[in-house]
């Protein structure tokens, strides 16, 4: 208890910053929604925009001058700012002991490694359930100047639940990369590369049909966006592989830290 406290304690400036990112998008956001709302001349800025980029960002899917489909583009940007987030907190938290050549005082205390990497873990989960509430709540408040109906509350909230295993997903790949790797300055960058990686397959995915198959390399492809706004609901099969996911990267960030040379 005494790791999660010290680590959650630690983070507190960084979430505040990712914390203030988040609400800052979602202000810019909703001031550009401000010329869109109830506007339909203003969709004929999608004329000029080649297809293929309608397509890859589901531009031509939403209904961009109401607030749920404006919503509905914004949540992908969403999804790459607290995914980034998640993964660099994956990451940091475990490797910086060695950064800051702190490894023989968390050595010396009377912990296995299972129970810091445990306390670790738990500290960055809950900083991402923060940063999520924060995107929630940000949402919800900027989204009341223009009278949300219910089909907006639904799709926030699941939205926001999708967002959340995503997050999971990344900070799971951060703490097993920082965990495996043998050069700690390498995880939080090797990390993040991989996230960009697999925001590039949905965007690819979003381009053609026959790249569809790449929807289960990419966890931002797990959720879209569309179809949880037409179906009202998360897809189970994607909340399982999910798991599955989360599952083999903290086993293998269990065994790996267990067994790994730390550098003093």
């Amino acid at each position: 208890m005494n790791i999660f406290l010290h680590e959650l304690k630690g983070n507190i400036k960084s979430l505040i910053i990712w914390s203030f990112i988040t609400l800052l998008f979602i202000v810019v956001g909703f001031s550009k929604f401000s010329a869109f709302a109830s506007n339909p001349d203003m969709l004929a800025i999608l004329d000029g925009i080649p297809k293929i980029v309608l397509d890859s960002l589901s531009l031509n899917s939403f209904n961009l001058i109401t607030v749920t489909g404006f919503y509905g583009i914004m949540q992908l940007y969403f999804s790459l700012v607290l995914a980034i987030a998640a993964a660099m907190w994956g990451s940091d938290f475990i490797s910086k002991e060695e950064r800051d050549k702190t490894v023989e005082f968390a050595l010396t205390m009377p912990v296995t490694r299972s129970k810091i990497i445990t306390g670790k873990a738990l500290a960055a989960v809950v900083s991402c359930i923060i940063l999520n509430l924060v995107a929630l709540g940000g949402t919800l408040v900027a989204a009341q100047g223009y009278n949300p109906d219910s089909e907006f509350y639904t799709f926030a909230y699941l939205s926001n639940v999708a967002l959340l295993i995503v997050q999971f997903i990344f900070l799971a790949l951060g703490i097993f990369l920082g965990s495996a790797m043998k050069y700690y300055r390498r995880a939080n960058s090797t990390t993040v590369s991989i996230l960009l990686v697999t925001f590039f397959m949905y965007i690819i995915a979003g381009m053609n049909e026959k790249l569809g198959f790449l929807k289960y390399f990419s966890p931002f492809k797990f959720f879209d966006p569309l179809e949880i706004l037409h179906k009202s609901r998360i897809d189970p099969a994607f909340v399982l592989l999910s798991v599955g996911i989360i599952v083999v990267l903290m086993a293998g960030a269990y065994l790996t830290y267990s067994k790994r040379d730390l550098y003093i």
